[in-house]
């Protein structure tokens, strides 16, 4: 092992480190029971859920999906459901053609490659057919616990405004907060940051005068608000 030991300081890399443990301080005294807000069982059923939150809300998945897996409760019910039913069930999430068309395809795939149980890494979760990055990330941390940085818009948006990345594409805002936050705290961090997100780091006007961060957030890219004329 080679040694250290006279290695010079490096202050940003030390100051970058205390900033980022004041962060996941202040959100876990915010949000200690953040949590995954999509409501399931199993881990497919979470899997479908994931696919039809694109561009919907969670408590809209969550009025939809009952029914949904109520009527097919397994992968090969739903490889070979007529398609229009699902479309049927998923309409109001939106794109719920194409969203139904990828239910269906994945589903056949997990039959056909993994006798109807979802797989547990990321490179078989990824081939199959709606699941990207987010999705998988989403399935392994929260059915099977494995520690991953899910990249939503709440995510992207709260990371960029604290500093700790200034990309805006998904895959390297993940790959950025995995270098510096730590491993242990990945998924507790996507969901306090979706919390956070939500309730008070709004993409237009968020809350910063009522902000668990206000006094150490650089507030990256918020427009301020001009004060009183005198």
């Amino acid at each position: 092992m080679a040694d250290t030991s006279n290695a010079p300081d490096d202050p940003d890399a030390r100051n970058r480190a205390a900033f980022v443990r004041a962060v996941l301080r202040r959100l876990a005294v915010a949000y200690p029971d953040a949590h995954c807000a999509l409501v399931h069982t199993t881990p497919l059923q979470l899997l479908i859920a994931t696919i039809l939150s694109a561009q919907c809300t969670d408590a809209r998945v969550n009025l939809v999906t009952p029914a949904l897996f109520a009527a097919y409760p397994d992968a090969a019910s739903l490889a070979e459901a007529p398609l229009h039913a699902i479309e049927t069930l998923v309409r109001s999430t939106g794109f719920y053609r194409n969203k139904a068309k990828n239910i269906q395809l994945c589903c056949r795939m997990l039959v056909e490659k993994y006798g109807g149980v979802v797989p547990r890494t990321m490179e078989r979760l990824h081939e199959l057919a709606g699941v990207g990055r987010k999705t998988a990330n989403v399935v392994l941390g929260d059915a099977f616990g494995v520690p991953g940085i899910t990249v939503d818009t709440h995510v992207g948006r709260v990371s960029r405004r604290l500093g700790l990345t200034v990309h805006t594409d998904p895959v390297r805002v993940e790959f950025d907060l995995m270098a510096i936050l730590p491993r242990r705290s990945w998924n507790r961090f996507n969901h306090r940051t979706i919390f956070h997100g939500r309730q008070v780091c709004h993409s237009r006007s968020p809350d910063c005068d009522n902000c668990t961060m206000r006094k150490i957030c650089p507030k990256v890219g918020v427009i301020r608000k001009a004060g009183p004329q005198r």
